[in-house]
Parts: C-alpha cells; sequence; structure tokens
C-alpha cells in the first residue's frame, strides 16, 4: 500500500517573485525549516514546497486578486522569551505588530508567535489564574512571559 500524501497549507502571494523570497526568509528566521523543492511555474512566478517545525507548506507566486487574512495564520511556539522576542522582530521588521502575539511580516504572510509557557497558563486547570494571565496577555503586542506569569500567580 501506497503511502498516504501529506496535506499542505498554500500560501499564495499577490505578485510575482515573493514566494521564493519569502521561504527563504523563513528558512533562515525559523528553526526547524527547510526548504523542499523551489518549481518555475511562469515568468517570476515559482512554487517552493517547505517545511516549518514538520508542517508542511507551499508558496505560489502571482496573483493580484489575493488578498492575506489575518485569521489565515501560522502559530509558531517558542521555548522562552529571548526565541519569542527575536521571531517577533525579525517577523515584525517591515511588517505589522498586532494584538496578542499576532503580526503579519514583510510579505504579508501572518503569524502568531506564541510561547509554550503562555499555552499552559491559558490551558491551565485552575481558570482563575488562566483568566488572569488571558486578561494581561490582551494588553500587549508581543507577549511577555514575565508578565503574563505574574498576573497568573497573582492572587485572585
Amino acid at each position: 500500500m501506497k503511502d498516504r500524501p501529506y496535506a499542505r497549507m498554500c500560501i499564495f502571494f499577490d505578485s510575482k517573485n515573493k514566494a521564493e523570497a519569502a521561504v527563504r526568509f523563513y528558512a533562515e528566521t525559523i528553526p526547524d525549516t527547510h526548504i523542499d523543492h523551489i518549481t518555475p511555474v511562469g515568468e517570476g512566478q515559482n512554487l517552493v514546497l517547505f517545511r516549518i517545525m514538520g508542517t508542511h507548506f507551499m508558496a505560489m507566486d502571482g496573483n493580484p486578486s489575493y488578498e492575506s487574512r489575518p485569521d489565515h495564520s501560522i502559530a509558531i511556539a517558542t521555548h522562552d522569551q529571548a526565541e519569542t522576542d527575536r521571531l517577533w522582530a525579525a517577523l515584525t521588521d517591515g511588517g505589522v505588530e498586532g494584538p496578542c502575539g499576532w503580526c503579519s511580516d514583510r510579505f504579508g504572510v501572518h503569524w502568531q508567535v506564541t510561547p509554550t509557557e503562555m499555552t499552559h497558563m491559558l490551558s491551565d486547570p485552575d481558570r482563575e489564574a488562566a483568566g488572569r494571565a488571558q486578561a494581561a496577555m490582551m494588553n500587549m503586542k508581543k507577549i511577555d512571559i514575565a508578565a503574563m506569569r505574574a498576573a497568573f500567580e497573582a492572587d485572585g
């Protein structure tokens, strides 16, 4: 029996010559990102197959009617504040900061930079502590783990 093919998220860029540049930037910036294949499909248009942290993606060039949407984002889990800071700075350089760890990069792709500790706090069985952490997060752009932890650990 053949192995089952896998699903890929497709990122369609609004102009020519963006897909390869964007994916090369991601490969230089995001841990465990690999370019699998780049195929020219037209003048200034490429199809790029790549993986970010084991998740398969496909990037394509050249659809000017395409409009990126913030409700379609890539969530990147980070180990600590230093990694959160580094990725946030890289992704927002030429991009746009959004609320609660959301941003878009200079290519128009939307991201969530989500420290693993934030995820643990928000899903903690102590729903009051989780609520305090979430309330603190709602006032942030880039996630500040220490500030969330202080809110989480505060006496209710």
